[in-house]
């Protein structure tokens, strides 16, 4: 198990609405790989795992505030501290295959310190869309394809259905995001896929079997899984206690 190390905020980057960067120097995920996640503990709040959105020397998280923790997470500046233990879990492979990223709107952070040839990003409006993210990638030689739901900015649509109209000029396609997007492209793609899946996790290390998914961990055995691996995918999540619930009447 990774030693909790406390860690100082070296700065704070406001994204979009209710979305947030972390950066901090010299943290004990500063070797990580693409698509690892860290477990962040803020003490009185509760531990949560977070991908990676920057990765070496200066590494970093991207937050969305959705519960009590990300909403503490939000409420810090520069030279506050946070526990981070890890970096845990399995990586995206993509080597020299033409790659397109899908992303979800706070899924893009861990494709972020990704290689991609093009990324297609959605989100409910413009408003939601982070956009000095989609320049940073730019300004890396990334083909960046906007969408949101409303047309306020970019394309009018879904992100999967973007995806899926231009999957045939990639080898590989790599998505985070919420489960309706990624079973979408799932139940659709010819192509060779790396998801990164998003399921309850207390512990991180393989232990509590919360994140449990088709008989793998989604913490120790993912949270990189490719088609071949996927199958309750899309079907089932798991409350608090394990138990299975059905999924079929989100989708």
């Amino acid at each position: 198990m990774s030693e909790l190390r406390a860690v100082k905020i070296k700065d704070k980057i406001g994204e979009c609405s209710d979305v947030i960067t972390l950066k901090f120097h010299d943290a004990p995920c500063s070797k990580a790989k693409p698509g690892q996640f860290v477990m962040i503990w803020l003490p009185d709040y509760g531990e949560i795992p977070l991908s990676l959105s920057y990765i070496g020397r200066e590494s970093g998280i991207t937050v969305k505030r959705v519960g009590n923790v990300t909403r503490a997470l939000l409420d810090l500046e520069g030279g506050d501290k946070i526990g981070i233990r890890g970096p845990y879990g399995n990586h995206f492979s993509i080597g020299s295959q033409k790659t397109l990223g899908v992303a979800g709107g706070i899924g893009v952070a861990p494709l972020m310190p990704l290689e991609l040839d093009t990324l297609v990003i959605g989100t409910k409006s413009k408003d939601e869309m982070p956009l000095r993210i989609l320049r940073e990638m730019e300004s890396n030689e990334i083909r960046v394809m906007p969408i949101t739901e409303d047309g306020s900015y970019g394309k009018e649509g879904l992100a999967s259905g973007l995806g899926l109209e231009i999957s045939d000029d990639f080898d590989l396609v790599v998505a985070c995001g919420p489960e309706e997007l990624l079973y979408h492209l799932y139940q659709n793609l010819n192509k060779k896929i790396q998801f990164s899946l998003e399921r309850l996790m207390k512990c991180g290390i393989g232990l509590c079997g919360s994140c449990a998914i088709d008989g793998r961990r989604v913490c120790a055995d993912g949270p990189i899984f490719t088609d071949l691996e996927l199958k309750e995918f899309g079907r089932f999540k798991r409350s608090g206690s394990g138990k299975l619930i059905p999924l079929k009447e989100r989708f």
